[in-house]
């Protein structure tokens, strides 16, 4: 079965992660996405706050290397009871 992608690889992808501010969402993401990437830079990674500041959005821009590597990464992101949503 061959892989299907619009995406070329490897390329550069951002990753956007939301949920409670509360949660420490940007720990958790990170942890997460590491798991299939390894070690993110420290540039990789950005936050920010919702406009009434109950929300937090963490955008991590990841190398990838194949299309099973950003379902992977998905699949862990969205099983996380602190995720509300990962696009």
């Amino acid at each position: 079965m061959s892989e299907e992608s619009a995406l070329q690889f490897p390329c550069e992808f951002p990753i956007k992660v939301m949920g409670e501010k509360s949660a420490g969402l940007q720990e958790i993401a990170v942890k997460l996405v590491e798991v299939h990437t390894g070690k993110l830079a420290a540039d990789a990674v950005r936050q920010r706050p919702s406009s009434n500041g109950k929300f937090v959005s963490v955008t991590i821009t990841v190398t990838a290397e194949s299309q099973q590597q950003l379902d992977d990464i998905y699949r862990s992101l969205t099983g996380h009871e602190a995720v509300l949503f990962a696009l």
